[in-house]
Order: C-alpha cells, then sequence, then structure tokens
C-alpha cells in the first residue's frame, strides 16, 4: 500500500532534536511516501545531523523567521529542490527567558514582542513567504500548547501561543479560497528543547500524570507526529481553523 503522503512535497520547521514532534513528523511523512525539506535556526549544523537519522536525505536550508530577508529568499532556494509544495508544518517557539517561569509581571515589552514574533506571527509570515510554491492548494499545520488555560511556569507563551490559535484561524478564513487548509495540533507535554528551556516545566507536565484519562509519555512524541501527518494529508479535505488535541484527553477533564 502506498503511503498517505505519497507524491506530496512537505516543508519541515524545528527540527532540532530526535525527541522533538518535528524530527518524528519528518520521518513519519517520508515513511508515508512524502518528499520533504527541512529549515533550521540558528544552527543549520545540528539539524542537519539530527537529519542523518530520518530514513532518506534530506536538504536544510537555514531560515529565521524573523528575518524579513531570509523569508523573501525562502521560496526561491526551496524551488531548487522542490518546484512545489504540497505542505508546510510550523514547529516554531521561542520566548526570552525573562518571559517564562513565573516572571510573567514583570516581563517587559521587548520579550514579550519577541515571543509573539517568533511564535505566533511567524505562523502568518512563514506561509505567505511560501503560498507561491502552493499554488494547487494544501495544507499548513501548526503546533501549539492548549491556550485555554493559564499553566504554571509557562507565562507568555501562554498568550503567545494563544495568538498562534487566532492566527491559524484567520489563515483559515483568508486562504481557504485558494483551498489551503490551516490547522494545528495541541499536543501534551514533551521531553524537547523547547521545554527543556522552561523553567520548573516538570511541574507542568506532572499535571498529565493526575489528570490525563489515557496514559502520557513525555518521552514519546510519535502521536503528536502522527496528528501533524493526518492533518497534512488528504484525509481531513473540509478540515480547517481546526485545533486537534493530542494530549491524551486532558483538554476535556475539569479536576
Amino acid at each position: 500500500m502506498s503511503g498517505i503522503l505519497e507524491g506530496k512535497r512537505i516543508l519541515i520547521t524545528g527540527v532540532l532534536m530526535e525527541s522533538s514532534i518535528a524530527f518524528h513528523t519528518a520521518r513519519l511523512a517520508q515513511e508515508q511516501g512524502a518528499e520533504i525539506i527541512l529549515t533550521a535556526f540558528p544552527r543549520p549544523s545540528l539539524t542537519e545531523r539530527i537529519a542523518r537519522k530520518l530514513p532518506k536525505p534530506v536538504k536544510v536550508l537555514e531560515l529565521d523567521v524573523s528575518s524579513e530577508e531570509q523569508l523573501a529568499g525562502i521560496a526561491d532556494q526551496v524551488r531548487e529542490h522542490l518546484p512545489t509544495l504540497d505542505g508546510i508544518v510550523h514547529s516554531i517557539g521561542f520566548a526570552p527567558q525573562d518571559a517564562l517561569g513565573g516572571n510573567f509581571l514583570d516581563t517587559p515589552w521587548e520579550s514579550v514582542a519577541t515571543a509573539m514574533q517568533v511564535s505566533a506571527f511567524s505562523l502568518k509570515s512563514l506561509t505567505m513567504a511560501l503560498l507561491p510554491l502552493m499554488q494547487d492548494g494544501g495544507s499548513v499545520v501548526g503546533l501549539t500548547f492548549d491556550a485555554q488555560y493559564a499553566w504554571p511556569q509557562y507565562d507568555w507563551m501562554g498568550p503567545a501561543k494563544a495568538a498562534l490559535e487566532s492566527t491559524n484561524r484567520y489563515l483559515a478564513r483568508y486562504l481557504g479560497s485558494r483551498d489551503i487548509r490551516c490547522n494545528l495540533i495541541s499536543a501534551g507535554p514533551i521531553g524537547s528543547m523547547a521545554a527543556k528551556s522552561i523553567p520548573g516545566f516538570g511541574d507542568l507536565a506532572d499535571t498529565w500524570n493526575h489528570r490525563s484519562p489515557l496514559k502520557w509519555d513525555l518521552s514519546d512524541p510519535e502521536p503528536a507526529g502522527r496528528g501533524v501527518v493526518a492533518l497534512l494529508s488528504d484525509w481531513f479535505p473540509k478540515t480547517t481553523g481546526e485545533i486537534v488535541h493530542v494530549d491524551g484527553g486532558l483538554h476535556a477533564i475539569g479536576a
């Protein structure tokens, strides 16, 4: 049987560690028949090293989503390797240390602005930069961490994820006429590089040990990766503006 992404061409951001959701998305995408290309920042060499563990060789391009110059040139760089794109995976998030770890009330605007630009606005800027390669429609999938709640230690990444979720809905509104679907996976906590940058992450993640209906494994990013691949496929042809929870069901539990 052919895979559910057979013949698809996908750009994936955020492959930093083998433990990341983005890495498992890339692996699963290749296994399901897709051609992929990766972008990385600030250390493409790190991503190139991790990418060697994928089933097939893959090109890694440097891309700082806060750089207008790099965004302006990314479509041409991708076109040198893939003539078109059918999908984009946005797995990008960053907040300065003074925007995390219980410092919410004292975080300066400069740090908040950085978190918003890199973690939320970049979904729009990345999608628009690559739009010329998606003339036949396609799927944009991002990763969020449920922004309905104020999580301990997560601080300004919470409002940044809320902005990401709203941005996804507006992209779905404006790109639907181009047959481009825009959705998010809301994943439970994973012991990735991004997680390790959050002070007190262990306390946050411990919530899943007590409230998740399905047993949650911090060391297993594959369920979230499968969710991303499913949304990239043609199996959700009329789903857009959606947030699909892959969190063991915790989002549905009050106490």
